[in-house]
């Protein structure tokens, strides 16, 4: 249907290559010209000043979910004024036994316009219908939960 490029660079650029040493700072490279600075998460020796790809699958994930829902509101004929989310992945040992991103708690905060609050039933049907038809969200095995406030 479609395809999606991302470039990453990453040069040892003098630097010892040891585990302790090498540098974990790159940069990612996408087709509309934007560099991003990424790195590892600082628990692994990371640069906190850059975007590490755990955060990153966190921020994909919400932001999927986002334009999920603003397609289907708009659809619907519900104006959203402001969409908010402090989403939060956990990274911990799977049922294999090994480290992944099991879970990401979306924490949407959503303001409607023109007086076209829906209920709390039609909410949690409106974030149903988002996560069924997110991109990102079809593609992981991540548990994700949403927790509308």
């Amino acid at each position: 249907m479609s395809e999606h490029t991302a470039s990453i660079r990453w040069s040892r650029d003098g630097r010892p290559f040891d585990y302790r040493h090498y540098g974990r700072d790159h940069q990612w490279l996408f087709d509309g010209g934007q560099r991003v600075p990424a790195s590892a998460a600082p628990d692994y020796l990371g640069n906190p000043a850059a975007v590490d790809p755990e955060e990153a699958l966190v921020a994909a994930i919400s932001s999927c979910h986002m334009l999920t829902l603003l397609a289907i509101a708009a659809k619907k004929g519900l104006t959203v004024d402001r969409y908010e989310d402090d989403a939060v992945g956990t990274l911990e040992k799977n049922a294999e036994g090994k480290l992944a991103v099991t879970r990401v708690v979306l924490r949407p905060r959503i303001v409607f316009g023109d007086g076209a609050e829906p209920d709390a039933g039609a909410l949690a049907r409106l974030h149903a219908q988002a996560h069924a038809h997110c991109f990102i969200a079809n593609s992981v095995r991540t548990e994700i939960r949403i927790e509308a406030r």
